[in-house]
């Protein structure tokens, strides 16, 4: 069965949908409209990305791609608000690059035990009528509903972090060499591209304790995506130090230790413009492996000193086989290592950085798409326009007091959009009605307007007033003309 390379994943993330709020009228023995009582519904729950040191490989997120956070809980009567959703955390490798997989975009480096990232986040709960209550409305009939959570196809890359990458063709012994130094384990064959995934071991060289990447093994136009170039080559960039391991024993024609590194180093070269990833900088040693065979250890004798002076680079004879010359090598790797940490800025937490919108910042914008068809872009109308329960009547008029507090209407005016105009917000397309007096010409009425409230013939206050006073008089002239009669008689 093939091996399959798991570093480079898509992880189908949703957080989850907030709850709905609640419309409700509190109720008890002689109080049969104690005003309203609905509880807001409750967040939906986030999908967090968690660098668990215990995770080596994508392969748990292989194997579950889709990631679903809970949901919120709507609200109740009696000013209950619903549960909150559970986050839900998704354990990854320590060096895992986060990306869109749709448009590329960088989203997170997830580096160190602990680290967190909110991949999905999950959608606010919706308010219920409680919270929508204000001195105009007084008792509204409506609340908000719960806004969906974030979806994305996040697309992970893991990236090896460790402090030396042993580099070189296949089969020429990094495996081996990995296994002689330290305590992994790794598959060890006779045949090309023995490793098929990235092997980590752990190195001590005096008071240096340093990790060992076996990359496997590069080809010419590995930088163009040649073999499995492009999967191995984003392992070196966490790398402090690169080491050349050579096959000073291999049989293919055309092939010696000078050219090996030269094309090894051209790859490494192509993919630093690429992704500028600072490579030409990293401090490099140059092993010349399998000296145990006796062809072998003549050619390392040979081409030591063309090497080290064609490279400028120390040069080491080593049999990872017969574990010779390796203690040299590592405490050379050891003083390295700790030459770079020692270069490297001191380490800071990490910082919340707070973008807050522009005052000035309307929020939205309107494209013309056709005659008499717009599309009005924004967060907040989005968010708006998702929280609305189009069945209720007075859910849409609130809706469109928003819209138009926000200035939604008037830019549709000015861009000459007139009554039945299409407009489109997020995903729901209406016709314009507008309700705002932009024109003197124009025949709608202000906002605030109640047809129930025209005087359709009806008796003012001030005539009811008048005509109750009238009825009262008359009484009075009555009861007194009574006493008149009885007292003359």
């Amino acid at each position: 069965m093939a091996a399959t390379f798991i570093d480079r994943v898509v992880l189908h993330a949703a957080g989850g949908n907030g709850g709905n709020g609640c419309a409700s009228v509190h109720r008890e023995k002689f109080k049969p409209l104690g005003g309203p009582d609905g509880g807001d519904g409750g967040r939906g729950g986030d999908v967090v990305l968690l660098v668990e040191p215990s995770v080596t490989t994508l392969l748990d997120v292989h194997r579950h791609p889709h990631q679903r956070a809970t949901s919120g809980k709507p609200g109740q009567g009696s000013m209950r608000s619903g549960a909150e959703g559970s986050d839900l955390v998704v354990a990854v490798p320590d060096g895992t690059v986060v990306r869109d997989a749709q448009s590329g975009e960088f989203l997170a480096d997830l580096v160190g035990a602990g680290t967190r990232f909110v991949v999905a986040k999950g959608g606010r709960g919706g308010l219920g009528n409680a919270a929508l209550a204000s001195a105009r409305r007084k008792a509204p009939g409506f609340a908000l509903l719960g806004e969906p959570g974030e979806s994305i196809d996040a697309l992970l890359e893991l990236k090896s972090v460790a402090d030396v990458a042993l580099i070189g063709f296949p089969n020429a012994g990094k495996s081996s060499l990995i296994a002689a130094m330290s305590a992994a384990k790794p598959k060890i064959a006779d045949y090309p591209f023995t490793t098929l995934v990235p092997n980590l071991g752990v190195v001590e060289a005096g008071e240096v304790t340093f990790t060992v990447a076996d990359v496997p093994g590069l080809v010419p136009g590995a930088s163009t995506g040649r073999g499995l170039g492009l999967e191995f080559l984003r392992h070196v960039e966490r790398c402090s130090v690169l080491v050349h391991v050579v096959d000073c024993a291999t049989a293919e024609p055309g092939r010696d230790p000078v050219s090996d590194i030269e094309t090894i180093e051209a790859e490494l070269a192509a993919y630093d413009d690429l992704i500028d990833g600072g490579l030409a900088d990293r401090p490099r040693l140059i092993a010349l492996n399998k000296i145990d065979v006796p062809d072998a250890h003549e050619l390392a004798d040979m081409v030591r000193t063309e090497v080290a002076d064609r490279f400028g680079v120390p040069v080491f004879e080593i049999s990872a086989a017969a574990r010779s010359g390796l203690r040299e090598l590592g405490f050379a790797l050891g003083e390295r290592v700790a030459a770079w940490r020692a270069g490297l800025p001191k380490a800071e937490p990490t910082r919340i950085v707070l973008r807050p919108t522009p005052v000035r910042d309307d929020g939205f914008t309107v494209e013309p798409v056709g005659e008499q068809a717009y599309v009005v872009h924004g967060e907040r109308p989005r968010r708006w326009v998702n929280q609305t329960d189009f069945s209720n009547d007075e859910a849409v008029g609130y809706l469109a007091d928003r819209l138009a507090r926000l200035g939604v209407e008037d830019a549709l005016a000015a861009l000459g959009a007139t009554l039945g105009a299409e407009v489109t917000i997020g995903e729901v397309t209406f016709d314009w009605e507008p309700t705002l007096r932009f024109d003197s010409s124009t025949p709608h009425g202000g906002r605030g307007s109640d047809e129930r409230l025209e005087d359709h013939g009806r008796i003012g206050a001030d005539d009811r007033k008048a005509a109750r006073k009238a009825r009262r008089s008359a009484y009075d002239e009555d009861v007194e003309a009574d006493w008149t009669d009885e007292a003359g008689s």
